[in-house]
């Protein structure tokens, strides 16, 4: 009897766990934009966390202005920690933790999709005049 109502707890502990964890995860704000992007000295930069997926997963810029992705790592060892751009032949492999900048230079009005090695984690940028 007590090996059940042990494993009953453990069965709801995990259960519960894996819905909390899916309600944080990246997939839950897909179409959320927040403000991610800042001005300095001129530049544009657009930061987004990669870990699980790439957060937020849509970011909103000027056209006609320098631009950086900044990308934060913090304990990354999933396939978001090598970033692709294929319309701008952007590979980059990021450190499992810490700050990465890709220079995106002037961009013009249009959508920049990125995404994880596999494909699996898509992220967007998207560009307004």
């Amino acid at each position: 009897m007590k090996e059940i109502i042990i494993s009953i707890v453990v069965a709801g502990a995990l259960i519960g766990g894996a819905f909390v964890l899916s309600e944080n995860s990246p997939e839950s704000n897909t179409d959320s934009v927040v403000n991610n992007v800042t001005v300095v000295d001129g530049k544009q930069i657009v930061e987004i966390t990669a870990k699980g997926g790439y957060m937020p997963r849509k970011s909103v810029v000027s056209s006609g202005m320098p631009t950086v992705l900044r990308i934060n790592t913090r304990g990354t060892f999933d396939c978001t920690s090598s970033v692709r751009i294929p319309s701008m032949d952007i590979s980059q492999n990021l450190p499992p933790t810490g700050v990465t900048d890709i220079d995106l230079g002037v961009l013009s009005q249009g959508t920049i999709e990125g995404t994880c090695s596999m494909g699996m984690y898509p992220f967007e940028i998207e560009v307004k005049g």
